[in-house]
């Protein structure tokens, strides 16, 4: 609830400031992907109770959204992965910092032949993305889904190939549930993925 007012608070200045002066605010930002369908929701929903005020967001990736912010080029942006030290000090404008949104990153998957619910163990999902496992019928896999009959098919991994705090969150993951990960790929939003397809944007 907290984060939900400090957004208002903001917004509801700004818009009093438009109503004080009889125009109307425009803010622009951009950034990631994940929280754009409550942010689209809210800035509705906000633009209905305050119509001098309007918020246009792109939806192009936490990558796009840090670079635009640091240029200056947008009022503010959206990211899963907080910016570095460094990204701060080569801003234009000075960055605040706060949460908006709180949300889960989860791998999926999509095994022809196998109707019921897979586990999977942190070391087979690093092994997936470290192109480690390449088979669905790997032992890590089998021992964690006794009696389901995996296929001899290959695994088809996918990541996201735009700058992107999901990404961010995912390879923090990783990184702690493997050292090899860590050591070699590390935690970034944008890192250098050993295997799989690259899709842009979370849609």
């Amino acid at each position: 609830m907290k984060r939900l007012s400090l957004i208002a608070s903001l917004l509801l200045a700004l818009a009093s400031t438009a109503f004080a002066q009889g125009g109307t605010v425009l803010l622009n930002a951009a950034g990631a992907t994940f929280p754009y369908p409550i942010y689209s929701k809210w800035f509705d929903v906000y633009h209905t109770a305050h119509p001098n005020v309007q918020i246009n967001y792109q939806s192009i990736g936490s990558g796009g959204g840090i670079r635009q912010l640091q240029a200056g080029t947008v009022d503010f942006g959206a990211s899963d992965g907080p910016m570095t030290d460094e990204q701060l000090a080569q801003s234009k404008v000075k960055v605040l910092h706060f949460p908006t949104v709180l949300g889960a990153v989860v791998p999926t998957y999509n095994v022809p032949g196998v109707t019921g619910d897979l586990n999977f163990t942190q070391k087979a999902i690093a092994g997936f993305y470290m192109g480690q496992i390449t088979k669905w019928n790997d032992p890590e896999i089998a021992k964690a889904n006794p009696g389901v009959k995996l296929p001899a098919a290959d695994i088809v991994v996918v990541h996201r190939s735009d700058g992107s705090g999901t990404s961010y969150i995912f390879t923090d993951f990783l990184s702690k549930a493997s050292a090899d990960w860590k050591a070699k790929v590390g935690t970034n939003t944008s890192v250098n993925w050993p295997v799989g397809l690259g899709g842009k944007g979370n849609e």
